[in-house]
């Protein structure tokens, strides 16, 4: 996982791993539209879209999330490619020349790997589904996602792609009992309180 303060502020990395600049909130601010949704979405999850240091944090957490479910997902799609992938070649190579009775026992037994590869991964990453600290950075970040998409239309200089990271399913439904972790000062400012 990252160290939020090893990244430089105004930064953030995608799902590839990439670190790319954040556009600023003023950029946001400057197409009226995109402001009021910012400030419509923002009422509905409980969120400044316009702070940067928040948004910034968010991109983070969500990062972080992403992170975690790719290691569950590499160690799901090796199996599953061979499991599911490889199945075919040995079908045509080896069991279309058995008898009957392996043929079915190959699908049954396929199958059934197939099938526990699923409920496992699921089961894995289950409580990151469930949770709804995650869930609302996940609502929040696809919120995010649409107010840097209105800006863009509206004629803001924003790259076409930003920011950079697919959608959840699991990033429909806010949580407004869950509570949000708290943004972690920065350098200069931990030294000040010092």
């Amino acid at each position: 996982m990252g160290d939020y303060h090893a990244l430089q502020f105004g930064k953030f990395v995608d799902d590839q791993g990439t670190a790319h600049d954040m556009v600023p909130s003023a950029v946001i601010a400057s197409i009226p539209e995109a402001k009021r949704a910012a400030e419509k979405y923002g009422r509905e999850v409980r969120f400044d879209f316009l702070d940067d240091r928040a948004v910034h944090w968010m991109l983070f957490q969500r990062r972080e999330d992403t992170e975690k479910g790719s290691i569950v997902g590499c160690l799901f799609v090796i199996p599953l490619f061979v499991f599911g992938g490889g199945a075919w070649p040995f079908w045509d190579l080896v069991a279309s020349e058995k008898s009957r009775q392996f043929q079915i026992a190959f699908i049954v037994v396929d199958a059934l790997i197939l099938c526990g590869l699923v409920i496992g991964a699921y089961l894995a990453r289950r409580a990151s589904l469930l949770d709804p600290v995650t869930r609302n950075t996940r609502c929040r970040a696809r919120l995010y996602r649409k107010i840097v998409g209105i800006a863009r239309r509206g004629g803001a200089d924003i790259p076409r792609l930003y920011p950079y990271y697919g959608m959840y399913a699991t990033s429909r439904k806010f949580f407004p009992e869950a509570l949000d972790r708290p943004i972690p000062q920065q350098g200069q400012e931990q030294e000040g309180a010092s």
